[in-house]
């Protein structure tokens, strides 16, 4: 029997995503499951062969691509929190006591920033990577990566002009 994706998909989609809904609570997380499913189905259709139970295999293998997503998402929340918690010396020893006092303020404002935000502002103006390096970092949308950074520029701005103001 030749390989049939369509008909795979058809027969075997709806129980997928319902068994990854109740699995992950989550509606993008299971379509992104089944997707990938059906991906991998496509790259490599011998994965089937001699399979006598086609849904029992694909409910397996749906399940093993939602753990290993839940457990990306884990690793990443938790290195994103560690490294959100450690105090940092961002900058070198200063040359004055005025440049001191101006280091500890933009320390000081960045630290208030949601992780979020001083992720993205780190990557950028530190590791001077693109929109589209930093999505693809911190597993985020380019647009979504733009946007932090906005929000962070506008809250340092508000937190630093009364310093920065001649």
């Amino acid at each position: 029997m030749p390989f049939d994706l369509a008909r795979l998909y058809n027969e075997h989609a709806p129980a997928l995503y319902a068994f990854l809904l109740n699995f992950t609570r989550s509606d993008a997380e299971s379509r992104d499951a089944v997707q990938e499913v059906f991906v991998r189905l496509a790259e490599k259709p011998g994965r089937l062969d001699g399979v006598r139970d086609p849904r029992g295999f694909l409910l397996r293998l749906a399940h093993h691509i939602a753990i290993d997503a839940s457990r990306r998402r884990t690793a990443h929340a938790s290195a994103v929190e560690r490294a959100g918690r450690e105090p940092m010396e961002l900058f070198a020893a200063a040359s004055s006591a005025d440049e001191q006092a101006f280091r500890e303020a933009v320390s000081g404002a960045l630290a208030t920033l949601p992780e979020e935000q001083r992720a993205v502002v780190h990557l950028k103006i530190w590791e001077d990577q693109t929109f589209a390096e930093i999505a693809e970092t911190l597993g985020i949308p380019a647009n979504t990566a733009a946007s932090r950074y906005r929000y962070a520029l506008d809250k340092l701005e508000g937190l630093l002009r009364p310093i920065c103001a001649p």
